[in-house]
């Protein structure tokens, strides 16, 4: 695909059609609702690429449905993915290429999650850093962050930061395409933004930017905090401090359409060994560590919750 001067409506570049082609394809993925694989889209590659671009730069692409796939939970039930076409995750990736390095910058720096140059481990060393600091953690989890989001809302902050008319009209219809179930029943979709879509972890941080961390920033400035998606602590000084800081955050993602998680959340003492048996609850998990009271002195200590 040569990048010719085009007529088309939007201005897209082949190039960055083909890049993204070539990140789908190093991320492997299963097929879509059209059971096409990776290796079947690449027997008409250029003429699959020179089509999806052809859609995008002139306004008529229109995303297929969405291949629900519930994969079971460790503690029970399922998780509801969703499995775009490889097409579709090509056209996504187009659209994430565009605005990660706009929305990137704007995010908190102790938001952890799907960032680039961000992980898990950061995540992890920072909060066990602040456990030496702070006697109490506020540990909190969003339910079905991903399904929840507000369209309106999420719409809302996109606009603040993003101008091109093709990417809010593509994600506008990302949003809104339907699940197909395994049965082939079609699901509308009036919230959330699909776990398994290429565009939906940065369309998560986004919403969590303005619903949490901007907010959290500006209302309890001295109090740290990490983020990855959609679970998180907070630190405090006091257990009353803690307590009305979890009341205001179930507050503040109630006003957001989101709702805290009732046995996912919870506050945690950390501090002395010798007082933890006064407190209901000495340790927490974040990110698959248990962090809890060291046995020799007061800052915690953390170990992969599977082995504590």
């Amino acid at each position: 695909m040569s990048d010719m001067t085009s007529t088309k409506p939007y201005c897209i570049a082949k190039r960055t059609v083909w890049e993204a082609y070539q990140l789908v394809k190093a991320n492997r993925g299963a097929a879509g609702v059209d059971d096409e694989t990776i290796a079947m889209f690449e027997q008409n590659l250029s003429g699959n690429l020179y089509k999806l671009w052809n859609r995008m730069s002139s306004g008529s692409y229109f995303p297929p449905p969405v291949k629900q796939v519930e994969i079971p939970k460790a503690k029970g039930g399922t998780r509801k993915l969703g499995v775009p076409t490889v097409s579709d995750r090509v056209a996504q990736t187009v659209a994430k290429l565009m605005i990660e390095p706009i929305l990137d910058p704007v995010f908190h720096p102790d938001s952890y999650g799907y960032r680039p140059g961000k992980s898990a481990k950061q995540a992890i060393a920072v909060t066990r850093k602040r456990c030496w600091q702070y006697d109490w953690v506020v540990e909190f989890d969003i339910k079905a962050a991903f399904d929840q989001i507000d369209h309106a809302l999420l719409m809302k902050a996109v606009r603040n930061h993003i101008k091109e008319d093709w990417i809010l009209l593509y994600i506008e219809r990302w949003l809104t395409a339907p699940f197909e179930t395994a049965d082939g029943a079609r699901l509308p979709r009036q919230r959330g933004t699909p776990q398994g879509g290429v565009v939906s972890p940065i369309l998560m941080n986004l919403f969590m930017h303005y619903a949490f961390d901007s907010w959290m920033t500006r209302t309890y400035q001295q109090l740290p905090f990490a983020r990855y998606a959609d679970d998180a602590v907070v630190h405090c000084r006091s257990h009353g401090q803690a307590e009305e800081v979890m009341r205001a955050i179930a507050s503040r993602l109630e006003q957001c359409g989101l709702t805290m998680h009732p046995e996912k959340s919870k506050i945690v003492y950390c501090k002395d060994v010798n007082r933890s048996l006064a407190y209901p609850n000495v340790q927490f998990t974040f990110l698959g560590f248990t962090f809890r009271v060291s046995g020799s002195a007061g800052p915690f200590v953390h170990a992969r919750a599977c082995e504590a």
